[in-house]
């Protein structure tokens, strides 16, 4: 099968300083592309030179740069506490941004489009392992239902503008992620970071003990952001709803966008147990279960994507240890710089 983008192509990368977008960077350039000396290109774009909640600045930047293949990476992205404590800046700035690049996109002439979701867009109660005709079939778990409602909408307007002015837009569902470059704020991140900042300061710290959310027993399924990085070139490479082979939902219809997860789980509190083993730490781990656990189980099924040749490469207990590394490393350097640890994480 052909390739639907080429070397030549120029991408831009719509929130390339995140955690998502290096790894797409990293693996585009693994893959051959974005290489200036054979005509491809890579394209960014930092906050103070464009707004992307700014349909204006949107529309004016892209009719400068005029890249062939977006990738939408871009998000305001957090855990249950930021979800619950911002819950109209999450549904507003996500659905502007998903709005502005998918517009701007089809009026300028891209020719692939790509959208990172999410799978909490499920439902709270969906039938597991969850394949993509679970969306919409029940409410959302509300600990990050705004975040949900913004991220299903930028995969309907993908569908949408697909249907109605044939423009190549296609979306991926990505399960859990962690890895180099993850958000460690206290507001910001999600479990993983999470508990890898927890663990890792309590043993420089010496603390006795390490506090946990809830209770422990809700399962996670997690992917390294390497392996999401090559899931999102395989489906720019060879993906297209509109080809007879491609992947159709269980009714015969096309499919506008894919799971991408995988397929291995561990409840938070094995997870909590594996990355205190990892980081050493040898204190008592305390649940505090007056916080919430969110939903109790949703990992994804991710068959599809398979069939594109596409399969998780990094084991879990592997990457974790590969990121406490590259993380013990940082701050043993910002130690001998005379910063803080804290400050390494804020």
């Amino acid at each position: 099968m052909q390739n639907l983008i080429n070397k030549k192509d120029s991408f831009f990368i719509a929130g390339h300083n995140g955690m998502v977008g290096k790894a797409i960077i990293r693996t585009l350039k693994k893959s051959g592309y974005c290489n200036e000396t054979i005509g491809g290109k890579l394209i960014v774009a930092n906050r103070n030179e464009v707004d992307l909640t700014s349909y204006e600045k949107v529309m004016s930047w892209f009719k400068i740069n005029k890249p062939n293949i977006v990738i939408i990476a871009a998000a305001k992205v957090g855990g249950i506490y930021a979800n619950q404590k911002s819950p109209y800046n999450f549904i507003s700035e996500n659905i502007k941004i998903a709005h502005n690049l998918i517009e701007a996109s089809w009026i300028n002439g891209v020719r692939r489009l790509l959208f990172l979701g999410s799978s909490c867009i499920y439902p709270k109660n969906s039938n597991l392992p969850i394949v993509e005709e679970e969306l919409l079939t029940s409410s959302l778990e509300e600990t990050n239902e705004a975040y949900a409602i913004a991220k299903i909408s930028g995969i309907k307007l993908c569908e949408a503008i697909r249907k109605q002015y044939n423009f190549d837009a296609i979306s991926l569902m990505p399960t859990n992620l962690y890895g180099p470059g993850d958000n460690y704020s206290n507001e910001g991140s999600h479990v993983m970071a999470s508990l890898i900042k927890k663990f890792i300061l309590a043993k420089r710290n010496k603390l006795t003990k390490v506090v946990c959310w809830g209770s422990g027993n809700p399962l996670r399924e997690f992917l390294h952001v390497e392996d999401l990085g090559f899931a999102c070139v395989k489906v720019l490479e060879k993906w297209n709803p509109d080809y007879k082979n491609s992947p159709k939902d269980k009714n015969g219809k096309k499919l506008y966008y894919l799971n991408v997860g995988s397929n291995e789980e561990i409840t938070i509190k094995e997870l909590a147990l594996k990355i205190a083993t990892l980081t050493n730490y040898h204190g008592d781990i305390i649940w505090d279960q007056s916080k919430p656990d969110g939903t109790f189980r949703k990992i994804i099924d991710s068959s599809r994507i398979k069939t594109f040749g596409w399969t998780p490469k990094i084991p879990l207990t592997l990457g974790i240890k590969k990121v406490i590394y590259e993380i013990e490393n940082s701050l043993d350097d910002e130690f001998d710089k005379g910063q803080s640890i804290k400050n390494f994480f804020d």
